[in-house]
């Protein structure tokens, strides 16, 4: 049973809308049905807290029971095939569970938070929703580093940021504004100019102001390849290039592109690989 459970993540992991990089020739094989677990973790984890109308308790009761279900995976009491291999996984490669605690803890905030006083709740959101998966990634591939994982941090923020102002208008239909309220007052902007679809030259100088940021991180994080070798540097690489990549039109003066982010093979979202 726990091997169909890994081939059914396989499937889900290609067959989904988003782009995952477990179908990618550079993740090893052995390690592809592992990635593909934590992914149906994910995955399963956010559209109870994203996809649908269902009210917010709902949501909040639904999310509940799955961490207890988890819970009780990591005990040997399995409520569903998937958990069982999901904590196969977790035994194999000696993977650090609160990882995927921290990964619920994001998306319980999705549900229950709408916005940002200022940069550090950004921080502290991506500290969880972000950085877990390039935790999990790394301990993989069997790295275990603070320093590394500090570098990963860093990555896997920027790619979450950057994922914040490709979705501005998705994000604003569902509720949320990831932008800091306090940046959005000294810039001017308000949330009229969302529901109007306003970009002004406020909206614009607001917009750089994260690219530039966001490249910091983006600067800082790529040592981490000095931790990597074969396969996994060159995804990770890949990973920082296409979520630079794709901030590129906004930089070139088309913030149009914030609300229409380009399609890539690699990168833009966090929650693929740090």
């Amino acid at each position: 049973m726990e091997t169909e459970a890994y081939k059914s993540a396989l499937i889900f992991a290609k067959t989904h809308y988003e782009n995952f990089p477990v179908v990618s020739f550079l993740i090893p094989e052995y390690l592809r049905k592992h990635v593909a677990i934590i992914y149906w973790f994910a995955r399963t984890a956010d559209d109870i807290a994203d996809e649908g109308d269902f009210p917010v308790q709902e949501r909040l009761e639904k999310l509940n029971e799955f961490e207890e279900n988890f819970n009780k995976a990591l005990k040997g009491e399995y409520q569903s095939v998937f958990l069982e291999a999901l904590h196969s996984t977790i035994i194999e490669r000696k993977l650090s569970p609160e990882h995927f605690t921290d990964l619920l803890k994001a998306f319980r905030q999705d549900i229950t938070k709408t916005g940002y006083e200022n940069y550090q709740e950004v921080l502290d959101y991506c500290r969880n929703s972000a950085n877990p998966v390039g935790c999990l990634i790394l301990q993989l591939h069997g790295i275990r580093n603070e320093e590394a994982y500090i570098y990963s941090d860093r990555i896997c923020t920027a790619l979450q940021i950057t994922n914040f102002l490709q979705d501005v208008k998705t994000d604003f239909k569902k509720g949320r504004i990831y932008i800091p309220g306090d940046e959005m007052a000294r810039a001017g902007v308000t949330r009229n100019m969302f529901e109007d679809n306003e970009i002004n030259r406020n909206f614009k100088r607001l917009i750089e102001f994260n690219i530039d940021r966001t490249q910091l991180l983006f600067d800082e994080g790529r040592k981490l390849l000095n931790f990597l070798k074969g396969r996994l540097k060159y995804e990770i690489k890949w990973t920082i290039l296409g979520g630079e990549y794709s901030r590129l039109p906004s930089c070139a003066g088309a913030p149009s592109a914030i609300v229409v982010p380009p399609t890539i093979e690699v990168g833009a979202d966090a929650r693929r690989l740090g």
